[in-house]
């Protein structure tokens, strides 16, 4: 770079248009400048020295000869010093070394929008010598495309370092399916609870899959943390729309028992809620068991099945009377079922709670469930609703087959076009069924940390650059990448308090009975 006829390098340069720059800095004297460009420049990225206070994954913004301001965001920070390795045993040995140091970002260009409000980049590159500034709030909402206080909106938290609200658009939710990942405590429950009660306060039906019992105490207030961020959140409960079904209502005494009758069921049907694989080998068996003992008596439990099958003295029946007899002892079968219209109520959120079930006896109830949503949905027998799953990768695992996989890859790739959202919540992204993680296009991602899972996101997530997808397992807790949902390129949010009370503090794992 050539200043006052003297060629310069660029560390040089860049101390030179501190003053070269002056009379741009007086024209926008009431923004903050941040830095100043040097070195070579691109059309997608620059490297800026830092004369002022930035944070990495902060917005800046630069004027453009032809396009005038373009967004930009820091996406790495490096401080350079002259300090080498013998002035560094100096000061170790108490001698006072004075240490030169320059602060350096980079910046990739975001973009701006063009006369039509598309999103574009410029096609010249800055100009060596051009002033960063700090971004305004008007200028990240426009280019980002962000709408605050909307009918649809779901509001999620505030963009990290702006008071600016973040919010997805609800309709965009259902109809394209949500993922919620983070590591075990990185927060993913605390923030699908956020989810819920946004979808409470639209009217959203919802049904909530939570194998832990997390969800029930939604009903009660929760208590305002002290942040010195104000994200504009006022403590309350819910209970007026929280219906909450349970298994074992010994341990969940607030909800309702959940039963499934066997009047309804047909042979077929009976032997998807057990783990038989081979299901031809028993079902002229059980049809026969079912017949006959349909044959005396209009409402029968298990047992009855049972004494008709032990009655039967066919020796390949042993394994079946087995498995009948272990969801026997579950209790989840009386003469009198839970009716669909009960648990699926417009406008409300149906919790089922199986804290207390064995992990195998979820897996088919979870199927058992989720199957009717569909196939009511497909029909309109049930209003149009978001089914939200807790520890999805124990339902839809990527490695062999759980009794539900079916119906969710079927929810997953079919359930948008009867009404029929599905958000998915794990700490294991690797573990999910990729064909159910790639059909969620909204992704809230908090801090991961595992190598596979990160792999697993980086793939299922469009427009996630290299540094937003390093950036994934530095987060701090509280922090989420969000995409989707009308948010159209990812953005770092930090999470908003819950208004209801948080349920998640102990988790309870419950052991299968089977070895």
């Amino acid at each position: 770079m050539v200043v006052d006829g003297m060629q310069m390098d660029a560390d040089s340069a860049v101390d030179a248009s501190v003053s070269h720059g002056t009379h741009k800095s007086n024209k926008y004297n009431d923004m903050d400048c941040v830095g100043i460009i040097y070195g070579n420049v691109g059309t997608v990225s620059f490297n800026c020295r830092v004369t002022g206070n930035i944070e990495k994954m902060e917005y800046v913004q630069v004027e453009h000869e032809i396009d005038g301001w373009v967004l930009g965001l820091v996406s790495d920070m490096e401080r350079k010093t002259d300090l080498s390795l013998d002035k560094a045993k100096m000061i170790s040995d108490g001698e006072e070394i004075p240490i030169e140091e320059k602060v350096t970002a980079n910046v990739e260009i975001v973009g701006f929008r063009d006369d039509r409000n598309l999103l574009q980049v410029p096609r010249t590159p800055f100009k060596a010598g051009d002033l960063v500034y700090k971004a305004g709030d008007t200028l990240i909402k426009n280019v980002i495309g962000l709408k605050e206080n909307t009918d649809t909106g779901a509001y999620i938290g505030l963009l990290l370092g702006h008071n600016i609200r973040v919010e997805a658009d609800i309709n965009a939710m259902v109809q394209k399916h949500v993922s919620i990942l983070a590591k075990t405590g990185g927060g993913k429950s605390f923030l699908c609870g956020g989810l819920v009660e946004e979808y409470m306060k639209h009217e959203v039906t919802v049904l909530v899959i939570d194998p832990h019992g997390e969800y029930g105490s939604m009903r009660e207030k929760g208590t305002a943390a002290h942040t010195a961020r104000n994200f504009n959140v006022t403590p309350r409960g819910y209970s007026e729309k929280i219906i909450e079904f349970a298994t074992d209502t010994n341990i969940n005494k607030k909800a309702q028992p959940l039963r499934f009758t066997l009047s309804n069921l047909e042979a077929r049907e009976l032997l998807g809620l057990t783990n038989i694989k081979n299901v031809r080998t028993y079902l002229t068996s059980l049809r026969k068991a079912i017949e006959g003992v349909r044959g005396v008596k209009k409402e029968y439990a298990l047992k009855d099945i049972i004494h008709m099958l032990e009655a039967d003295e066919e020796s390949q029946n042993a394994a079946l009377i087995t498995e009948l007899e272990y969801l026997d002892e579950v209790n989840i079968f009386a003469t009198k079922g839970t009716r669909i219209d009960e648990i699926v109520v417009k406008g409300k959120t149906t919790i089922i709670n199986l804290k207390g079930t064995p992990p195998d006896i979820q897996e088919l109830i979870v199927n058992r469930i989720c199957t009717a949503l569909f196939e009511l949905r497909k029909i309109g027998k049930v209003p149009p609703m978001m089914l939200v799953v807790e520890e999805a990768h124990n339902y839809c695992p990527q490695q062999g087959l759980a009794a539900s996989s079916k119906i969710f890859r079927t929810i997953a790739s079919e359930g948008r076009k009867f009404g029929l959202g599905l958000t998915i919540i794990s700490q294991r992204a690797a573990k999910i069924d990729k064909n159910v993680l790639s059909q969620c296009n909204t992704q809230m991602i908090l801090k991961v940390t595992n190598p596979n899972d990160l792999k697993a996101i980086a793939a299922s997530v469009e427009g996630l650059t290299s540094g937003v997808a390093d950036e994934i397992q530095r987060l701090p807790i509280g922090v989420a990448l969000v995409i989707g949902g009308n948010i159209q390129m990812p953005l770092f949010v930090e999470v908003r308090p819950r208004e209801s009370k948080h349920g998640g503090e102990s988790v309870e794992i419950v052991p299968s009975k089977r070895m």
